[in-house]
């Protein structure tokens, strides 16, 4: 059956309105869309944007099925959406992605398994149920890993890296004694992410991949296009769209990837929605991110990826907010090719993303050097 066009004057559904559903709300309001969500936090920053949020559990089945049968197609901004709740928006109205996307993404263990049935390039891991578990699977990954939950987590958060086996116990305790992946430590050259769009009936378009640089395990910058070497540039485009084929994807798929030292490329985790390292595609290319999800998702044709200018970014922190005299805006703005996002979240903690900044240049060095400087007007 051919899949449901939902043209300009639509509705659209977003599960979440944190920061990602705020910018994909702003892109499909200019697309002529009407837009509505769902998020549990009642100060949840896409909701100034948006037509109507409902303050509800993801668990909430009630009130999913309400926001899908106000809705033409219902997307999500974040993973953390039980497949019971996606699987009752998909009996009202297009789900996309879908619960089968969702279950595969999920879980760490579940995601790794799949990615290695598939053939695709991983480092070397294990799962891990138990405390004694955990230390078997450190000790035989050679002592240095990252311990990450097997759901829930990111930026950081839900990790926590050990040297030896007896440090077992401790990691087992402080990741709340759940069941966790055990990841060998690599040996990096450097970190990179490819975004794959997709729509129902299969077309896709694949962006440059972007070049990341992480600090305390939290995206602090990122490039566009990466300065990566073409054969790089061609697997790892290969690789991520392959993933998004065998996923079936309807929507946005983004592969994270390591290049080790010694020239091997392998996928560490996928994210099926917008992405931090691609925030800088609002500047750089002719479809930002947040455009082509809303295209994918309501099967209008996907748009160019071509990226016009090189662009980079850098995460706004809560740290920032909280040093004295706080963020100084008109420094940083008094910088050529410089523009400021912030999510309209009300609160500033310490590591928690209140916005970026973003650059162009008319070479990728050129881009990064100036939003580094505009940082560091900005008081970073």
């Amino acid at each position: 059956m051919k899949a449901r066009t939902v043209l300009p004057g639509g509705t659209l559904g977003i599960l979440g309105a944190g920061q990602l559903g705020r910018m994909m709300a702003l892109a499909a309001r200019t697309l002529g869309y009407q837009v509505q969500a769902l998020d549990p936090d009642s100060t949840a920053p896409a909701r100034s944007v948006v037509d109507r949020c409902l303050t509800s559990a993801f668990s909430d089945i009630d009130a999913a099925s309400d926001l899908a049968r106000a809705c033409d197609v219902v997307t999500l901004e974040i993973e953390k959406i039980p497949l019971a709740t996606l699987n009752a928006v998909a009996r009202q109205t297009p789900m996309r992605p879908g619960a089968g996307v969702l279950e595969v993404i999920q879980h760490r263990g579940r995601q790794k398994s799949w990615l290695a049935r598939g053939g695709f390039p991983l480092g070397p891991w294990r799962e891990a149920h138990s405390a004694a578990e955990l230390a078997q699977a450190i000790e035989a990954l050679g002592g240095r890993c990252f311990v990450k939950s097997s759901e829930g987590g990111y930026d950081g958060r839900g990790q926590y890296e050990v040297s030896r086996a007896d440090e077992a116990a401790t990691a087992w305790r402080e990741l709340g004694e759940r069941s966790v992946v055990v990841e060998a430590a690599l040996d990096l050259e450097s970190e990179l992410s490819v975004l794959v769009a997709r729509g129902p009936d299969g077309q896709a378009v694949v962006y440059p991949p972007a070049f990341n640089h992480h600090e305390q395990r939290i995206l602090a910058w990122s490039l566009l296009p990466g300065q990566l070497p073409p054969a790089i540039t061609a697997q790892a485009t290969e690789v991520a769209r392959a993933i998004t084929d065998a996923l079936q994807v309807e929507g946005l798929l983004v592969v994270e990837m390591f290049l080790l030292r010694d020239g091997r490329l392998l996928v560490n985790e996928l994210a099926p929605r917008p992405h931090n390292s691609f925030h800088s595609t609002e500047v750089a290319c002719l479809t930002s991110q947040f455009e082509q999800a809303v295209r994918a998702v309501c099967n209008l044709p996907l748009g160019s990826v071509e990226v016009v200018r090189p662009a980079a970014i850098v995460n706004l922190l809560g740290d920032l907010w909280l040093r004295e005299g706080g963020p100084r805006f008109a420094q940083a703005l008094a910088m050529p090719g410089v523009r400021l996002h912030l999510y309209g979240k009300r609160d500033a903690r310490k590591g928690r993303k209140m916005g970026h900044l973003s650059a162009v240049g008319s070479t990728p060095e050129e881009a990064l050097a100036r939003v580094k400087a505009a940082a560091t007007a900005l008081g970073m």
